[in-house]
């Protein structure tokens, strides 16, 4: 309903999300303004084990264009979130798959060791397993500080491997087991790409929960987080001004309102700040070196800005 309201004011035109200021129909487009910095996301690296079909970021065993992050390189932002109070709570780490970076555990000793809470975004495969060692000593000295975010697409084999390739599932599944076994304080990220409803998939989570003993409550939405899909080739609405009140939202329940994220280009010898964790190689959602000079408006001049975050109402921080 309140999609059709936005869609019905904003016809579908070839010209859109092309001018930041304005939309196709010459309408003020949605900005949204960085409140307090909850949370800051760092990209280790867009390597990783998987080639999945439809990866937001292009992350396979080859795609380096966004290197590895070094250990000093991410004190850096630590140290600046301290020295500027910039309030933040959570350091969330994505990829890529973040424990394929050789620094991955030190970066996490040192994130915690500060008071952070720690979020990692993993598909629990043979690189977090290589690194049980130190993830366990993780836990032991920082507890429930700690937390890991498994990537399983579908509660179904055949879905899940439709998506990330053969023989994934297992190793994912024994992954999430093993966390279970040792108390991390653990959660799931499916998606909505089945068909089906959400309610139907969280009951089809439950099921695989239940049977595989993984300790997830697949009817909390923290516990199991269901994205909407992300395909730019389906026609969404821009975001006006107007949508805020069309959709009953405001731009503090968008993602770029409270998160930032860290991302180093391959070649380049400095990271740089982007508004999102969805649009890394977008250089116009790239808002400068230090976490200071990122506190610019982000105007929602990309697909992903409508359909995963207002409309899909997404957010990929840990609440």
């Amino acid at each position: 309903m309140s999609e059709a309201l936005c869609e019905r004011i904003h016809p579908m035109t070839a010209r859109k999300f092309v001018d930041p200021v304005v939309t196709a129909q010459g309408e003020l487009r949605a900005k949204v303004t960085l409140g307090t910095l909850d949370t800051l996301w760092i990209n280790t690296g867009t390597l990783c084990n998987l080639a999945c079909e439809h990866c937001y970021i292009e992350s396979t065993p080859t795609n380096d264009r966004l290197a590895y992050l070094t250990l000093d390189e991410v004190s850096a932002y630590l140290d600046e979130i301290e020295a500027k109070q910039l309030g933040t709570r959570l350091i969330g780490f994505t990829g890529g798959e973040p424990f394929m970076n050789p620094a991955f555990i030190a970066m996490l000793e040192d994130t915690l060791s500060r008071g952070f809470e720690a979020m990692v975004l993993t598909n629990a495969m043979r690189p977090m397993m290589k690194v049980k060692a130190g993830l366990m000593a993780l836990r032991e000295a920082y507890g429930a500080k700690l937390a890991i975010r498994v990537s399983l697409d579908h509660y179904t084999r055949e879905w899940h491997e439709r998506e990330r390739g053969k023989r994934s599932w297992k190793p994912s599944i024994d992954g999430l087991k093993w966390l279970t076994m040792h108390g991390f304080k653990l959660n799931v990220a499916g998606r909505l790409f089945s068909g089906e409803s959400e309610a139907v998939v969280r009951a089809g989570f439950a099921r695989l929960f239940d049977t595989e003993a993984i300790a997830v409550n697949a009817n909390d939405p923290v516990e199991l987080v269901l994205f909407p899909e992300m395909d730019v080739n389906i026609d969404v609405p821009e975001i006006t001004e107007a949508c805020w009140g069309i959709l009953h939202k405001t731009p503090a329940d968008v993602m770029c309102a409270s998160s930032r994220m860290i991302v180093k280009r391959k070649g380049e010898a400095h990271p740089s700040v982007v508004a999102c964790t969805l649009l890394p190689y977008d250089h116009q959602f790239e808002l400068g070196r230090t976490l200071a000079e990122a506190k610019k408006e982000v105007a929602l001049n990309h697909p992903h800005c409508a359909k995963f975050c207002v409309l899909g109402g997404a957010r990929c921080g840990g609440n």
